[in-house]
């Protein structure tokens, strides 16, 4: 137990400390798809998912990491990701967005993680349960990409990595463009970790370092998994509300640091600030919570637990969850962001029309 609590802490804390330095939250870079066809945080998602399979199956290989694909539910990935998505636009940030802006002081964000955390532990255990098991019941045999294709999975990981590589190399040939700074407040490596801005795909190499080490520290106390925060978040519920211990494991604890370290550095940085939000914020937040609670407990992970894990793992579970996560968040942000746009836009031009008429 005290290994348990001390690694998962720990794990956590460094991962909401880079979370929150690095703004790295997937809901704004796949609304920014979609938006502004500004594709970086897709490209730093690749950048860390490629990091993440290299470095696990390496460990696999030797013998250090044991893993099975398993099987898969089509239709509850399906299902459950294009809803989590377009629950996330709803809530302003992904499953560890919304912990890290939480901790941040945003108190829609606080709404959004305690409907998420409600709406799984339903999904769970409660209510729910059954719908959740009759979707997830309908089940394909193997969720392993390498075997429906009948080849290693190094071949995978290292098209995977080819892709990132050639990616990289055009980000960096790509003009620089020259953003004026104000004077620094800080000097060396204070400047570098709270004041100056993290790039990308700098954040993105240290969170698949991290989800590396994340799948050590969490098999060494009999949690056969990576990074994960739906069921761990569900967990810390289900634990106050029945008092039992069994839910309590590395998961929980890395969720738990993931706060506290996103906690200290919005405080060193200067950017922890209570933030009430409108109540049209208040009302999106808690729509949004729900919607991610159903959707990524449904889909067997989040943004993190599929998005970035099982991706890298090469299950159909995670790269089909990524397509409909994204499918969702560009179906909100067009009824969320660009529908109202143009309407505005549409009532403009008449008035002035009819002002010149």
């Amino acid at each position: 137990m005290t290994e348990m609590i001390i690694t998962g802490l720990l794990c956590g804390a460094v991962l909401g400390f880079v979370l929150q330095r690095g703004r790295f939250c997937l809901t704004g870079g796949f609304r920014d798809m979609y938006l502004t066809k500004d594709n970086r945080m897709f490209y730093a998602l690749l950048l860390a998912i490629a990091i993440q399979a290299v470095g696990v199956y390496a460990l696999i290989q030797f013998g250090v990491l044991q893993f099975a694909a398993g099987t898969y539910s089509w239709v509850a990935v399906v299902i459950g990701s294009f809803v989590f998505g377009i629950g996330i636009i709803f809530a302003g940030g992904c499953a560890t967005g919304t912990w890290y802006r939480a901790a941040e002081g945003l108190i829609g964000s606080w709404i959004a993680l305690i409907f998420y955390m409600i709406t799984s532990a339903v999904m769970k255990t409660g209510i729910l349960l059954p719908v959740n098991e009759k979707l997830q019941g309908i089940q394909v045999k193997d969720n392993s990409m390498a075997n429906t294709f009948g080849v290693s999975v190094w071949l995978l990981i290292a098209l995977l990595v080819v892709i990132v590589a050639i990616i990289m190399y055009n980000q960096w040939k790509k003009p620089k463009v020259f953003i004026p700074k104000m004077k620094p407040k800080r000097t060396g490596l204070a400047y570098h970790l709270l004041e100056r801005r993290w790039h990308p795909f700098f954040t993105a190499s240290l969170v698949g370092i991290i989800a590396i080490v994340a799948w050590v520290l969490s098999e060494n106390t009999g949690r056969m998994a990576g990074l994960g925060i739906t069921t761990p978040t569900a967990n810390i519920l289900q634990y106050l509300v029945l008092g039992d211990s069994s839910f309590l494991n590395w998961g929980v604890f890395l969720v738990l640091g993931l706060f506290i370290g996103s906690f200290i550095a919005a405080k060193a940085s200067g950017e922890f600030r209570l933030r009430v939000p409108a109540p049209k914020t208040i009302v999106y937040s808690l729509c949004g919570g729900v919607l991610m609670g159903f959707g990524a407990s449904l889909a067997g992970g989040c943004s993190i637990g599929n998005g970035l894990v099982q991706t890298a793992m090469f299950t159909w579970q995670g790269w089909i969850s990524l397509l409909f996560m994204i499918f969702g968040v560009w179906t909100a942000s067009y009824f969320v962001f660009v529908r109202p746009a143009a309407k505005k836009a549409g009532a403009r031009k008449a008035a002035t029309t009819s002002v010149h008429a």
